[in-house]
């Protein structure tokens, strides 16, 4: 148990650590509201003990800021004025027992140990109902699929989710990476605490080390305040870090250094924080390439790499694709606000004739306009439009007559063949429209990353 102790009165802390140590519990000390403070936005604690008169911010003050950053520990209020309507506030506004001072700290042992116990009850319990609802959705977890590669898939992750291991997850684009991360998570022992998503492929590099791991009041130009970066943030869940093949190498060193020593510094700042999260990354790159290349750190590598999960592409379980395409579209049905319409044996028969080189996200884009045209009652083949999507990979012999007069990227009524790179553009800046603009939508629609469809903008001339 990790406790932290608010008081004003030197005695009482010293005195309250020393008893609570010897029962081996570790007590930090804090003499002023705003030390509490301090202390709560950079560690963990199972349970405060917060005087209710402090110099500055009060108890009752500090008790309100806990509980408006929803952050989940019991409080034990102290008091030596032991007035009724003082418990009663406190009460109200979030702690979990009061104590009139002078009072035993063998009474306050057995409601701090009550009320942690309750806390992990409750932890439990939340963490119960979530992997319930991940294994609701099919009989052998939360990826759907049935194939033996999926199956396969879903066995390592029941494995590595109960270690707390770093963990790799590769595959293309659109095939869920961050699904098994969330599955990882919600099966595993911490369930209850936070999951953290960052797609290092959005962020703008010089923001980066500013998101991850925070910064001081006054460490740049603009930095008006403190921020927490994302690892604090993840306190003793997970950060799941997606396109980690695009983090630059100033900030390769950095993530090397949380992994090594399990500490961040802010940006500005001069003390080490521990951290307790745990890292789960993701790519569609060939990292092992990069390495030989120069380009990402071998240590790295080998720190993030500890178990490997891989998801296949959907061409290689389409065995799956009815599974996958009644879920979604049931998905997409409660989002729109409408019945979900049956498929029709030609649209079925379309889909499985296509490759879907954007893998399942892909699938997703097709269902969700063929809802667009569809009736209320059934999907026909004429309202699975994949010519859409398949341009921005290419053509090939399941991609469907992309270049065709009468598909999207037709060249006109001359019917002639497009070249790739106007099927490219058109893919791009049709994307752009439906998003309005958003790059970062725009390229998780095609299912390439921010960085590239940047690239394809400035190169194509579409700013």
């Amino acid at each position: 148990m990790r406790v932290l102790i608010t008081d004003d009165e030197r005695n009482i802390r010293e005195s309250l650590k020393k008893y609570l140590g010897l029962e081996g519990i570790d007590a930090l000390c804090a003499e002023t509201g705003e030390d509490a403070l301090r202390f709560l936005e950079r560690e963990s604690f199972d349970a405060v003990i917060l005087d209710l008169k402090l110099p500055g911010m009060n108890g009752q003050e500090v008790l309100a800021w806990i509980r408006d950053r929803g952050i989940s520990v019991p409080v034990v209020m102290i008091s030596a004025h032991g007035q009724i309507p003082d418990a009663v506030e406190a009460l109200k506004t979030g702690a979990r027992d009061y104590l009139v001072k002078p009072f035993d700290p063998a009474e306050l042992l057995i409601k701090l140990r009550q009320l942690v116990d309750d806390k992990r009850r409750e932890n439990r319990l939340e963490a119960e109902k979530r992997r319930e609802t991940v294994l609701r959705l099919t009989d052998h977890g939360g990826l759907i699929g049935g194939t033996e590669a999926m199956r396969r898939v879903s066995a390592q992750i029941r494995k590595v989710a109960a270690s707390g291991a770093t963990v790799l997850i590769t595959g293309e684009s659109g095939t869920g990476k961050e699904v098994a991360a969330r599955e990882i998570h919600c099966l595993s022992p911490g369930a209850s605490e936070p999951f953290v998503a960052v797609n290092i492929g959005g962020i703008h590099e010089g923001l980066m080390e500013s998101e991850l791991f925070g910064h001081e009041k006054g460490a740049f130009t603009g930095a008006a305040v403190r921020k927490q970066g994302l690892f604090e943030l993840a306190g003793r869940g997970v950060i799941f870090m997606d396109e980690i093949g695009e983090m630059p190498p100033p900030l390769q060193v950095k993530l090397l250094r949380v992994l090594q020593e399990r500490k961040i510094r802010r940006l500005g700042g001069t003390a080490d924080i521990p951290v307790g999260a745990r890292i789960i990354s993701a790519t569609n790159r060939d990292l092992e390439a990069l390495v030989r290349d120069g380009r990402f750190r071998e240590d790295l590598y080998y720190r993030l790499n500890v178990f490997r999960l891989v998801l296949p592409p959907l061409r290689e379980r389409r065995e799956d694709l009815p599974l996958l395409t009644e879920h979604l579209l049931r998905k997409l049905s409660v989002r729109m606000s409408r019945p979900a319409p049956s498929l029709s044996s030609g649209a079925a028969e379309k889909l499985r004739g296509y490759s879907f080189p954007g893998n399942i996200r892909e699938l997703e884009n097709i269902l969700e306009r063929a809802l667009i045209y569809a009736g209320e009652t059934e999907i026909r083949p004429e309202d699975i439009d994949i010519h859409r999507d398949a341009g921005i990979f290419g053509s090939g012999p399941e991609t469907g007559n992309v270049a065709s007069g009468n598909g999207a990227f037709g060249s006109g009524a001359s019917g002639s063949v497009a070249s790739l790179e106007d099927l490219e553009k058109r893919a791009v800046r049709e994307a752009l429209a439906r998003c309005h603009g958003n790059r970062t939508r725009a390229a998780e629609e095609l299912g390439i990353s921010r960085k590239t469809i940047i690239n394809k903008i400035k190169a194509y001339g579409l700013e």
